[in-house]
């Protein structure tokens, strides 16, 4: 049993950080059309860690999951910047 609980014990030491799914929602103001969704969420799509993207141009606003290992908001919002659509965390 001694060794069983080392063995734990050792597993939990190195396992690594288990990374958590975030979910924000960004302000993009500046999509002005309907196609404009269709670059944005092509644009967050592309941030390494982003699995679900939902682009909503009635509220101009972004919904993006994604693992907090891998992305960032401020990944998020830069490649919607990049893209020429500015965003920001929606509070």
């Amino acid at each position: 049993m001694k060794n069983l609980v080392s063995a734990l014990a050792l597993a939990c030491a190195f396992a690594p950080a288990m990374a958590a799914m975030q979910t924000v929602t960004l302000a993009v103001p500046g999509m002005t059309c309907v196609t404009c969704p269709i670059t944005v969420k092509k644009a967050i799509s592309k941030v390494d860690g982003v699995s679900k993207t939902e682009v909503n141009f009635d509220k101009r606003e972004a919904v993006v999951t994604f693992d907090d290992s891998k992305a960032s908001v401020q990944k998020l919002t830069k490649a919607t910047t990049d893209a020429g659509y500015p965003s920001t965390i929606k509070r």
